[in-house]
């Protein structure tokens, strides 16, 4: 079995540079801002033949209250999922009453846990590593995650230990079980021997994204039925992109839970603008995006913005009106007027009514989504391809260009998610946008094309026949200039034999 380990400790004191070192990514969010990470993060490592399962949590602080309650219950169902636990430390801060509450779960719970001092960077770890002891949790094993040093050493010693292989002595002390060592060569040496692996991500890559307090968070939860990530009334909860592989019904998921996107004039934290990076990101690298959007504040321009950015990226789309409880009738009516009147371009998206809190119509969103992903990921023959275009432009011939018709010679697939659809013809970049639209439209329709964009790219090619078109006209021009300079000599001779017969 892969080992689990969790890293747990108050907020602040390393666990997010932690992860990132173990697992060599940049997968969870780094600032000097308390309570940055609030939902569980997983990632994977190796060390020589030994993989290993990272989970980063959230700080626990002994005082939660409101968000932080929630973030404090993610991390402790992080520790009863691991087999080892991290319990990090600040040794700049000393031994805190956050610190004690810790080690006391840890011990009620009988986890396999070792303290991590991090942070010992220019401090002389015989002062500062003293008052540690105290805590009952045995040797705090030295680090400093910032600058990448023992954190190599760090999980070596932790694998071996687990997996029963003594470690080899790195001096002649027979005392210690762990040696810290601190040279400059240290963050070299642990590029070259840990191997990052990325996270076992499976089936339908499926992002959950909207403006901030939509509900994206708890539909995430109601897709898995669990608390899996953090959800509160406030806008701006979720902050960094969370990836969770999961089966349903025999087929693999992925669903990743976004932190929400505000106007730009709205941002000002440093931490924000990272979290919606990692939320543009996650659009360009799922398969279906679900836009989740509020029925109680109807659309409003930001809406729009996400919207856009999720079709330029060609991604396909469900969309979700969520809070659909407890609306009346005309409430009701007056968005789907709204939806009906600003998505009026839409007509390939499905739309789902929805409660996220209580589960309303959610289950419906896998037909979508499934229906969707298989249009994006398709293929077809070019064959099918040229005879649907055949079809359309018999029905419906190009206007003419400067007296000419375009001529649309052939199609073929180019790319999928999105469906790219080449068509090669003449006069073909000089066509209107109401006949691509047209064609566009023709392929859906035929080729029952649900929930994605389809994009289509016009290649003109070159005349094969101009060069030799050119050379023959040259060819003839040379021919008439010699008939003509033939004639001219005949003219000539014939002028003078006129003269001379005169004389």
């Amino acid at each position: 079995m892969v080992p689990v380990i969790a890293l747990v400790g108050r907020p602040n004191v390393g666990k997010s540079t932690l992860f990132n070192r173990l697992t060599k990514s940049r997968d969870a969010l780094v600032a000097e801002i308390a309570g940055l990470t609030r939902d569980r993060k997983y990632g994977e490592g190796k060390v020589g033949d030994h993989p290993f399962i990272v989970i980063d949590t959230g700080g626990i602080s002994g005082q939660e209250e409101g968000i932080d309650e929630a973030m404090a219950s993610q991390s402790f169902q992080a520790i009863q999922e691991a087999d080892i636990v991290f319990f990090m430390v600040d040794v700049g801060a000393g031994v805190t009453p956050g610190d004690r509450m810790i080690a006391e779960h840890l011990r009620r719970n009988g986890k396999q846990a070792y303290l991590v001092a991090n942070k010992i960077d220019g401090k002389n770890p015989d002062v500062v590593l003293g008052e540690f002891f105290e805590m009952g949790m045995g040797d705090p094993l030295p680090i400093a995650a910032a600058h990448n040093r023992g954190v190599t050493a760090l999980i070596e010693y932790v694998l071996d230990d687990l997996h029963g292989v003594e470690p080899e002595p790195e001096s002649d002390s027979e005392d210690d079980d762990w040696n810290f060592v601190w040279t400059d060569d240290d963050e070299e040496a642990e590029s070259e021997e840990v191997v990052h692996e990325e996270l076992d991500v499976k089936g339908i890559k499926i992002a959950v994204v909207g403006r901030p307090n939509v509900g994206k968070s708890t539909l995430v939860n109601r897709f898995l039925g669990e608390d899996r990530v953090v959800v509160y009334d406030e806008a701006g909860t979720t902050r960094d992109s969370v990836y969770i592989p999961y089966e349903r019904h025999g087929r693999e998921y992925t669903l990743i839970d976004t932190a929400g996107v505000r106007r730009r004039k709205n941002i000002s934290e440093a931490a924000e603008k990272f979290s919606i990076i990692k939320t543009l990101q996650a659009i360009q690298d799922c398969h279906v995006c679900i836009l989740v959007l509020d029925a109680r504040t109807g659309i409003v321009e930001q809406d729009l913005h996400m919207l856009s950015f999720v079709l330029n990226a060609g991604r396909a789309l469900v969309i979700a009106i969520n809070k659909w409880d407890g609306m009346d009738a005309d409430e009701k009516q007056r968005v789907k007027d709204e939806l009906d009147r600003r998505f009026d371009f839409l007509t390939f998206a499905d739309q789902h009514f929805i409660s996220a809190l209580h589960g309303t119509g959610v289950g419906h969103l896998y037909e979508s989504v499934e229906s969707a992903y298989e249009s994006a990921m398709a293929k077809w023959q070019t064959n099918m391809l040229t005879r649907i275009l055949e079809d359309a432009v018999a029905s419906h011939q190009p206007p003419m260009i400067r007296s000419r018709r375009p001529k649309l010679r052939y199609a073929h697939q180019g790319g999928s998610n999105p469906p790219l659809l080449v068509i090669h013809g003449n006069l073909v970049s000089e066509l209107g946008d109401d006949y691509k639209r047209y064609l566009a439209n023709t392929f859906r329709r035929v080729l029952d094309i649900k929930g994605t964009p389809v994009r289509i790219e016009f290649r003109q090619g070159d005349n094969p026949y101009s060069e030799k078109q050119k050379e023959v006209r040259h060819r003839s021009k040379r021919r008439a200039e010699a008939v003509e300079r033939t004639a001219n000599i005949r003219r000539t001779k014939q002028q003078k034999g006129r003269k001379g017969r005169s004389n």
